[in-house]
């Protein structure tokens, strides 16, 4: 084994650090910087700060879009749920119109008249009643979905200085945040779109319902009696 006693101090045992405005030469001795190299380390510095900038830049707009996906999915399926709502406030009303027309058959088998106030509105009057609600008529039609191409221009980001590595990243990574904030814009106007779209279906959730519950004594009595 050998000691550190004998041993001979190395080069860099003995360098001084550099100060911000210093240079190491290469027998070790360190001079005050020129103002040409000061700029050209300023230079490098902010190259390298600019470049971890972009980094952030795609780290963040990829942390967006996974959030702007997982919104679109949601509101997808909350869509499909208020489908399957409507579905079964019509299912509701065909079921209406038949326990009526069988509470009629009834009646008249017994003799008895169905007073004209405790009719129910048949389903073309139901539908029309919708269609003048909310004057349009549709409002289950599909979802819009906008294009989803979200390409910029293609190169030209930056202003060139040092025309190295660090600078054809940049550039690359301002294309593909270009790339992605026009993705985001898409994913804002589709869930903008969805959310209109559900706010109708919802209004007209609402009206089905309000046209349904207001039944016929004899027909209530009919359902909820036991």
């Amino acid at each position: 084994m050998f000691g550190t006693r004998g041993r001979k101090n190395s080069v860099s045992d003995r360098l001084v650090p550099c100060g911000p405005d210093e240079i190491r030469m290469e027998d070790g001795t360190v001079r005050i910087m020129t103002e040409t190299e000061l700029l050209d380390r300023q230079i490098d510095d902010a190259t390298e700060e600019s470049l971890d900038a972009t980094r952030r830049m795609m780290a963040m707009c990829e942390e967006a879009k996974e959030a702007g996906i997982s919104t679109l999915v949601m509101l997808d399926d909350q869509g499909e749920q208020l489908d399957r709502i409507n579905e079964g406030m019509d299912q509701i009303n065909e079921d209406m119109k038949d326990a009526e027309k069988n509470l009629d058959d009834l009646n008249k088998c017994c003799g008895l008249c169905v007073l004209p106030w405790n009719k129910r509105k048949g389903k073309s009057d139901f539908a029309k009643q919708l269609k003048d609600e909310d004057g349009f008529g549709g409002g289950d039609g599909p979802r819009i979905i906008v294009d989803q191409n979200g390409m910029g221009p293609t190169g030209g980001y930056i202003t060139r200085i040092t025309n190295d590595a660090r600078e054809d990243e940049m550039d690359q990574n301002m294309q593909e945040v270009a790339g992605m904030i026009g993705n985001l814009r898409n994913m804002a106007i589709d869930m903008g779109s969805e959310i209109t779209q559900q706010n109708t279906q919802v209004e007209r959730i609402h009206l089905k319902v309000r046209l349904i519950i207001p039944l016929p004594r004899d027909l209530q009595y009919l359902l909820f009696s036991y």
